[in-house]
């Protein structure tokens, strides 16, 4: 029997839209992007790229193990970035997050992000 289970979690912050934080395919996970929003008063983390990321993975992080796994069983990211300057930050912190085998990854520039963020990752992971 093939199903699908929507994920929701208070450790990140609640969907802004019509989506959910992540769904759950049979033993594949797809995790919505996060942003730097602090989940406990749905602010921005901080001005700067260095902690909105941090904010992000903290966030991505929370809907991984809500869903029934872990950063060592992410499959593949991606990443948007309103400003390419940033990416060398950026990749710093997610490299932390991967130390060994990392994930297939993209990387992009978009010209804006919901409420003005700077970073946006999602991510599909194993359970």
């Amino acid at each position: 029997m093939i199903y699908k289970k929507s994920v929701s979690t208070a450790g990140a912050p609640a969907a802004i839209g019509p989506y959910t934080q992540a769904v759950i395919y049979e033993q594949l996970i797809l995790c919505s992007g996060q942003i730097g929003l602090d989940p406990k008063t749905g602010e921005m983390a901080g001005p700067d790229s260095e902690t909105q990321m941090r904010q992000v993975m903290q966030n991505l992080g929370e809907v991984l193990r809500a869903a029934g796994s872990s950063w060592d069983r992410v499959l593949k990211c991606t990443i948007y970035l309103a400003d390419m300057e940033d990416f060398a930050v950026v990749n710093k912190i997610y490299g932390d997050y991967f130390p060994d085998n990392p994930p297939a990854r993209e990387a992009v520039a978009v010209k804006s992000l919901p409420k003005n963020a700077l970073i946006e990752v999602s991510c599909m992971a194993h359970r």
